[in-house]
């Protein structure tokens, strides 16, 4: 029984050590060119998302100036 504990606790400690290791390797490095990639395309979408809201807003203030009261918002 206390030689498959020493082996469970060997195999346990291994996995954590590979995991552990391999995380820091990774962080080290930086972004794989693929999520560099993703991430360029996520800001595109958020500037974009914002200039919606802009020109969401900008119609908003003619259609109905107190809008932003009504609602809570700035």
């Amino acid at each position: 029984m206390e030689e498959l504990l020493v082996i469970f606790g060997g195999v346990v400690a291994i996995v954590w050590l590979n995991l552990h290791y391999g995380m820091k390797r990774r962080q080290a490095t930086g972004l794989s060119p693929e999520e560099r990639t993703q991430l360029h395309a996520l800001v595109e979408q958020a500037d974009k998302m914002a200039d919606r809201i802009e020109s969401l807003e900008k119609i908003l203030d003619a259609e109905s100036p107190d809008w932003r009261e009504k609602h809570g918002s700035e």
